[in-house]
C-alpha cells in the first residue's frame, strides 16, 4: 500500500503540474445501501472452504447497511487531457436477528475503499490510465474473468489494488495492459475489537492468500458487426494455512478469445473460450477450461423493451479434488466471484467463498428494459457438475435447478439540468434452487432480498 501510495501522489503531482493551465474541479458525495438478506437451506457450509460437505444450512437473516464517502479532484487541460484524484470510504455494519452475531454491528470497521489517480485522453487521446485502489469489476467487459477482487468481503467492496492502461491505436482498436496485487488483509482500515476485520481473498475461515496477476487485451473488430477480444493474462496466489492445513502457492497463466457477432439490430451473440495452465508449490500441474455461448435478443422498439437470451457456461471439474485440494483440473475463476449468476452458490460453495468451477449451467432469461433504473428480469436453467469430485454428497452429476427473478425500481430521480444530486434505487431479489442427485440433501433451498440506496 505504501508503494501505491507513492505511485499515486506521484502520478497526481505530474498531473497537476501538467494541467497548472488547466481548470481544477472538486466535487464530494455519499451514498447509503440498506438491504435485508434471508435465506434457508443453502446447500454447503457458507465459509467452510474445500472439502466441505454440501449439507443443507440454517436459516439466515441478516440487515445490512454500507455507507460510502467519496472525494474528487479534476484537472485538464487541452494538451495533457483530462486527469482526476478519486478516493472512497467505506463501512458496513449489520444487524444479524438470526443467527445473532455481535461483531458486526455499529460501528464496525471504516476501509478505504477507492483510491486511485486516472487520465483520459493523455497524449491526444492516445493513452488512459488508472493506477491505485480501483474497483475490479467488468474491467474490459470481460464479465466471465473480472467480477470482484475480494470476494470475502461479502459485497461490501470489490476492488483490487491494480494498475491499468489502455493504448488507443484506432477508433475500434485498443490494447489494454493491467497488473494488480490484492493482499488478503485489508492493509487500511479502522475498526474495533469487535469489527470482523475480514479476510477477502482466502477461503472464509481465514488464511492470509495474497493474490496477484496480470495481462493484455486486445479489442478490436473484424468488421463493424463482429467485435472480438484476445486475452492473455496470469493469476498467482501465495502459499497460506487453514486450521493447521497448508495450501500452496498457484501460478496459471489463462488464454482466451471473446467474439460477439451482431446479426442485426435485434439478434446477437456472444462466444467465449478460455484455458489455463499452470503449477502448485507441491508440484502438482493446473490446468481447466472454459466455454460460453448465448444467443440474446432484445427488441429494437421505443419505449418499454422485452429482452431474452439463452446461453450454456462450462467450468471444468476434477474428480481428484479431495486428494489435491486446488484441483488439478478444475477451473480457477479467476476473478470471476461475485453473485452475478446466483447469490446462493456465492454463499454455499464449498470450494471457497466465490468459487465458481466444475459446472454445466444452461440458463434462459427474459426481462423488460422498462425505463431508466427500472427493469425486470428472471432466468432459470439446470446445473451439472462437469466431474463427480465428491463434494455435493451425494452420487449423481445433476446440481439442481436455480430459478432467479429481480425487480430494479426508481423512487427517486435526480435532474441533472437543474443540478440535481439526491437519487433514490431499490430492488428486489428472490432465487430459489432445487438440489439434484450431486447434493445428499434434498431441501429446496431459497434466498430473498430488498435493497434501498441513497445517492446524494
Amino acid at each position: 500500500m505504501k508503494t501505491q501510495s507513492a505511485l499515486a501522489v506521484a502520478a497526481l503531482a505530474a498531473a497537476l503540474a501538467a494541467t497548472a493551465r488547466g481548470e481544477f474541479e472538486f466535487d464530494l458525495g455519499a451514498d447509503l445501501r440498506i438491504r435485508q438478506e434471508l435465506m434457508k437451506n443453502v446447500p454447503g457450509l457458507p465459509g467452510g472452504g474445500w472439502l466441505s460437505t454440501a449439507k443443507s444450512g440454517p436459516f439466515r437473516n441478516q440487515l445490512r447497511f454500507r455507507p460510502d464517502v467519496w472525494f474528487e479532484l479534476k484537472a485538464s487541460s487541452e494538451t495533457m487531457g483530462e486527469w482526476r484524484i478519486f478516493t472512497k470510504l467505506t463501512d458496513e455494519f449489520r444487524w444479524n436477528p438470526e443467527p445473532k452475531v455481535d461483531t458486526t454491528t455499529f460501528p464496525c470497521e471504516l476501509i478505504l475503499d477507492n483510491l486511485f489517480i486516472e487520465g483520459k485522453g493523455v497524449f491526444d487521446g492516445f493513452l488512459d490510465l488508472r493506477i491505485g485502489r480501483q474497483n475490479l469489476y467488468n474491467y474490459c467487459g470481460l464479465d466471465h474473468i473480472f467480477v470482484d477482487g475480494t470476494p470475502g468481503d461479502g459485497s461490501r467492496t470489490c476492488y483490487a489494488d491494480m494498475a491499468a492502461f489502455t493504448f488507443h491505436f484506432t477508433e475500434d482498436s485498443k490494447l489494454d495492459l493491467f497488473a494488480l496485487y490484492n493482499t488478503d488483509d485489508c492493509d487500511v482500515r479502522w475498526g474495533t475489537d469487535r469489527s470482523r476485520h475480514t479476510h477477502l481473498t482466502g477461503l472464509g475461515r481465514g488464511g492470509d492468500r495474497d493474490e496477484w496477476g496480470y495481462g493484455a487485451i486486445w479489442s478490436s473488430k473484424l468488421s463493424d458487426n463482429l467485435p472480438y477480444q484476445i486475452f492473455a493474462m496470469e493469476k498467482g496466489s501465495t502459499t497460506f494455512w487453514v486450521d493447521d492445513v497448508r495450501y500452496p502457492w498457484t501460478r496459471r497463466a489463462l488464454l482466451g478469445a471473446r467474439i460477439d457477432p451482431r446479426l442485426d439490430e435485434e439478434w446477437s451473440l456472444q462466444l467465449e473460450a478460455m484455458g489455463q495452465c499452470g503449477r502448485d508449490g507441491d508440484g502438482h500441474t493446473l490446468c481447466g477450461g472454459f466455454g460460453y455461448a448465448a444467443v440474446k435478443w432484445k427488441s429494437a422498439r421505443e419505449g418499454i423493451r422485452p429482452f431474452g437470451s439463452l446461453g450454456l457456461m462450462f467450468m471444468s471439474g476434477d474428480d481428484e479434488v479431495k486428494s489435491a485440494p486446488a484441483g488439478c483440473t478444475a477451473w480457477d475463476p479467476m476473478w470471476y466471484r461475485g453473485a452475478n449468476d446466483s447469490e446462493i452458490f456465492l454463499y454455499g460453495t464449498h470450494y471457497a467463498v466465490g468459487w465458481w468451477s466444475n459446472m454445466y449451467h444452461l440458463k434462459l432469461a427474459a426481462g423488460l428494459d422498462i425505463s431508466r433504473g427500472h427493469n425486470f428480469l428472471a432466468y432459470t436453467g439446470p446445473v451439472f457438475a462437469a466431474a463427480q469430485d465428491g463434494l455435493g454428497g451425494g452420487d449423481g452429476m445433476f446440481k439442481g435447478l436455480l430459478s432467479v427473478l429481480r425487480y430494479e425500481f426508481p423512487i427517486l430521480l435526480a435532474d441533472r439540468d437543474k443540478g440535481e444530486r439526491l437519487e433514490i434505487f431499490g430492488h428486489l431479489y428472490a432465487e430459489f434452487f432445487n438440489p439434484g442427485d450431486y447434493y445428499e440433501t434434498s431441501r429446496p433451498a431459497w434466498f430473498l432480498r430488498w435493497q434501498i440506496m441513497f445517492k446524494f
